[in-house]
């Protein structure tokens, strides 16, 4: 498909949604952004897009089709839409937009965290959403970036490669064939159970926050934070927390990515250990930490990321101390259950279901098994 001929709403104009809007527009793709918030947008409807620049010192501007905090306009007529926003979100746009979803559209969790594609589905059909959408996840965001004015937006340096995975698998290729022509970074992962459980904002954003608590709080965050707040120290428990992430996805049959082949992938960062493979990363290097402790690292990454990972891991008999000491520890500081908040078995239309149920539903969209299989013969 030709670039010009692919109409993107990107959904969300937070930090990566003004980055990823901005880059599509500046590389001639029609693109609608839509906010749930007007004033939120109203400097980019009025200035006909977003500046952005880039860590090279460019700076360019990139034109939108269209700005709007109206769901029905923004979804209308796109082939593809780039959901940019917290996982916390991710149900309540999913109920949003299923009476506006039309057959053969495509909607990309950016990311989906863990457990994004199984959540939103499950959305679509609690709002009695009855059209062929294919939903699908990334397992990271493809770039970091940051608002940094109203209409402004700063890009830092892509990762390499990004894998993604449609709900159900036999649909993942379908979706690569369109988004490939526009991020060549996208490559194809087994299913969304591979993208849920290399989540590595699971294993790195809540800890490095809540260890750096004291730190953050007495300097406004004013310091790099993949780079001072990552200690030989902190860096071991993210490695135990990464061990445990790694521990739960071979329980569900997946071979999960160790956080220093995932930086060795994504960023050609390398060291002896996760400390030194951290601070190879120059992607990393002018980070700033968070401003304060309210900030969607706790309240995103812990209720859907380490939330959900704990849950299928004491589903299946996984060992989550660490992850568990995590939760806890952010939910005495916040004082919010972010386990009852958080992406569930249940929320994820997940409760009750086997090994095999789950393998299946991710596989084929289907707990049920394929008249082959029951038959005995491979499918």
């Amino acid at each position: 498909m030709n670039e010009h001929e692919l109409n993107i709403t990107v959904i969300g104009a937070g930090h990566g949604g003004k980055g990823m809007a901005a880059d599509l527009g500046l590389r001639g793709y029609s693109v609608r952004l839509y906010n749930r918030t007007y004033k939120n947008i109203e400097a980019i409807a009025a200035r006909g897009g977003i500046e952005v620049s880039f860590e090279d010192g460019r700076l360019d501007f990139g034109p939108l089709k269209m700005v709007t905090s109206d769901i029905a306009y923004a979804l209308h007529g796109a082939q593809v839409a780039m959901v940019v926003l917290p996982a916390s979100a991710h149900r309540d746009i999913a109920i949003a937009a299923a009476p506006y979803l039309q057959d053969g559209q495509t909607v990309v969790l950016n990311p989906g965290r863990t457990g994004g594609a199984f959540e939103f589905r499950q959305a679509l059909r609690d709002a009695g959403c009855t059209a062929d959408v294919v939903i699908a996840e990334a397992e990271t965001f493809l770039f970091a970036s940051r608002s940094i004015g109203p209409a402004q937006a700063h890009i830092f340096r892509r990762k390499n490669t990004v894998p993604l995975a449609a709900l159900p698998a036999t649909r993942t290729e379908q979706v690569l064939d369109i988004l490939q022509e526009v991020y060549p970074q996208f490559i194809s992962a087994p299913n969304v159970l591979y993208t849920s459980l290399n989540n590595m904002g699971a294993v790195f954003h809540p800890a490095l926050t809540l260890l750096n608590a004291g730190w953050i709080e007495a300097t406004g965050g004013d310091f790099e934070f993949y780079i001072d707040g990552v200690t030989p120290s902190t860096a071991q428990m993210l490695e135990r927390l990464d061990r445990e992430r790694v521990t739960v996805a071979t329980a569900l049959g997946v071979r999960a990515e160790s956080a220093c082949d995932w930086l060795a992938r994504a960023y050609s960062a390398h060291g002896a250990n996760l400390y030194e493979s951290i601070h190879d990363n120059p992607g990393y290097k002018g980070i700033r930490a968070p401003s304060r402790l309210r900030h969607r690292y706790i309240f995103e990454d812990v209720p859907f990321s380490l939330v959900p990972i704990a849950e299928l891991g004491k589903r299946f008999g996984v060992d989550v101390w660490a992850m568990e000491a995590m939760i806890q520890l952010a939910c005495v500081i916040d004082g919010v259950d972010y386990r009852h908040r958080g992406r569930t078995l249940d929320r994820m239309g997940l409760v009750g279901l086997s090994l095999r149920e789950i393998t299946r539903l991710v596989q084929t969209g289907s707990i049920h098994p394929h008249p082959d299989e029951e038959n005995g013969q491979p499918r």
